[in-house]
């Protein structure tokens, strides 16, 4: 466990860091006069770290801007889907070529309309284990719920001739447990009509890569951050370890 790990390396007065065995230890002082790159072996003791809660070690980065960015929580996606859950599905837009759709009222007193658009191949319904489903209207615990069953699960809403991605600060995809995030900044969302293409394919594999490539998203990483402050007799040093 990292956590503890930290916590054990902030006792301790002093704690090896790097694992140069064939070096010799090289002062604090010594390397930030130093030009980069360079390989050092220390000795030296954990000030402070941060972030100083693990989770929040995790973020999203863009690999073609560089930014960083906090994973949106649980009530920012539930925020964006109720808003969504207030438009009523386009059957104009429903069972085409390339997806089935069902729809449905649900029984509760605030009465929501649900569609779910199953994607096809060959004309035919694959086994739910490989389909790629488009929800409108759901709710973040019946998309989770269908996130079980199904390949693949993308909340979408109408507009008047297709089917659309969300705001992008919801996830554009959900596979498994996990959530896949665009760049609002360097992604130009397209139609969902252009998934057909990897529909057609001889073996849909529905990557995430792929879908976000054909959909126009500019895919987001998660990445693990963290900042160090060592210090020994002669200075201190920020050490940045960044990973996904």
């Amino acid at each position: 466990d990292l956590e503890l790990h930290l916590q054990r390396c902030q006792q301790l007065s002093v704690t090896v860091l790097t694992d140069h065995q064939d070096l010799s230890n090289t002062e604090l002082k010594t390397i930030t006069n130093s030009t980069a790159p360079q390989q050092y072996r220390i000795r030296a003791k954990l000030r402070t770290y941060k972030p100083q809660k693990l989770h929040q070690s995790v973020k999203l980065h863009c690999s073609k801007c560089n930014s960083l960015q906090e994973v949106p929580d649980r009530d920012d996606f539930d925020f964006i889907l109720h808003g969504s859950a207030g438009t009523a599905p386009n059957p104009e837009v429903h069972n085409t070529s390339w997806y089935e759709s069902v729809t449905w009222t649900t029984q509760e007193r605030k009465q929501r309309e649900i569609a779910i658009h199953f994607v096809k191949h060959d004309e035919m319904l694959q086994h739910p284990e490989d389909t790629l489903i488009m929800i409108e209207g759901g709710t973040l615990k019946e998309i989770w719920k269908l996130t079980k069953r199904f390949k693949c699960v993308i909340p979408v809403r109408s507009t008047e001739d297709d089917l659309e991605l969300l705001d992008l600060s919801a996830p554009f995809l959900l596979k498994g447990n996990v959530k896949y995030y665009g760049c609002k900044q360097c992604s130009t969302p397209k139609p969902m009509k252009n998934l057909s293409s990897i529909a057609a394919e001889q073996q849909p594999s529905w990557e995430p890569t792929e879908i976000a490539q054909v959909l126009g998203i500019e895919l987001l990483q998660y990445v693990f951050i963290m900042k160090f402050t060592l210090v020994d007799e002669t200075g201190s040093l920020n050490a940045y370890l960044f990973d996904d």
